[in-house]
């Protein structure tokens, strides 16, 4: 189950046969060259069974941009470069996701619908100030400790990924796909690798997370379509301002059964800039639940 409002990836988790209320907080974030984007999600639902649960929730968005600017004066000219910090915060948008997973000995599936409400602080770049949805779907099979998986989806909003969170939000019709494998080295220690591509079709509008008051500037000469992000608060265009590939890798940790973490690398190829992330997730279902 997912404790945010991103859509899942990875192989189809192995469920149990539980059913009763859900509670899961998290904190994820992201950290590279634009700065670090950060969320701490409260989510809360009910599991049915083991095919069929839902759950909703609300991130709070921690953001840090980080900007640099050259100025040159002087004969000869002399270039001094200063680097500023600026930080955001507030209210995300509120979701709802309903989840189906079933496991079988040649295929496993999962298929999950993701709707989100524009309560986010539109100032602080958390909203795109519509609703968005998704559904994705991920194929995966346990070779022993190895599990292959395949996941693609529709929506109109770019997604992040495990090892990703963006520093922009967008709105507009795309399709996704992530193709990966994850090897399990020991009951609580996994390892992984995974590709992304983001395929949008139409017109795109791109919201910062990392700018969310900047009125709009006009691009560097030879600037990429995608880094827009970091000057305008707002950028509209076609399919290619929000397009991306890439590749990454990921360690997660379970030392408790409440409790996961994770570390990420991810490569952007179109942003041309590497991201670490981490994840740490507690699972308080039990607490409703009781002891059987």
């Amino acid at each position: 189950m997912c404790a945010q409002a991103t859509v899942p990836s990875g192989p189809v988790a192995k469920a149990k046969n539980e059913r009763g209320f859900t509670l899961i907080e998290s904190f994820e974030g992201s950290s590279n060259t634009f700065g670090q984007v950060m969320s701490f999600t409260s989510a809360a639902g009910y599991q049915f069974n083991k095919h069929f649960s839902f759950e909703v929730g609300v991130p709070i968005g921690f953001d840090r941009a980080t900007t640099t600017t050259s100025t040159t004066s002087g004969i000869p000219p002399v270039t001094t470069t200063t680097t500023s910090t600026t930080t955001y915060s507030g209210l995300g948008n509120a979701f709802l996701a309903l989840h189906f997973a079933t496991r079988t000995p040649l295929l496993n599936y999962a298929s999950t619908i993701v709707a989100t409400a524009p309560t986010g602080d539109k100032s602080k770049g958390l909203t795109t100030g519509h609703v968005t949805a998704d559904w994705t779907h991920t194929i995966s099979h346990d070779f022993g400790r190895v599990s292959p998986y395949l996941t693609a989806g529709i929506g109109n909003t770019t997604p992040n990924t495990r090892t990703f969170q963006r520093p922009y939000l967008t709105q507009g019709m795309l399709a996704h796909f992530e193709e990966g494998v994850v090897v399990d080295l020991s009951r609580s220690v996994s390892v992984g690798g995974l590709a992304y591509q983001i395929a949008p079709w139409g017109g795109q509008t791109m919201y910062s997370r990392t700018a969310p008051m900047n009125p709009g500037k006009p691009m560097n000469p030879g600037q990429k379509p995608g880094l827009s992000f970091q000057q305008n608060a707002v950028t509209t265009g076609t399919s290619s301002l929000t397009r991306d590939k890439g590749f990454g890798a990921l360690l997660d940790y379970n030392p408790l059964p409440f409790l996961d973490l994770g570390i990420g690398f991810s490569h952007s190829v179109d942003l041309s800039v590497n991201t670490v992330s981490f994840g740490i997730t507690f699972n308080l279902s039990p607490l409703f639940r009781g002891r059987k």
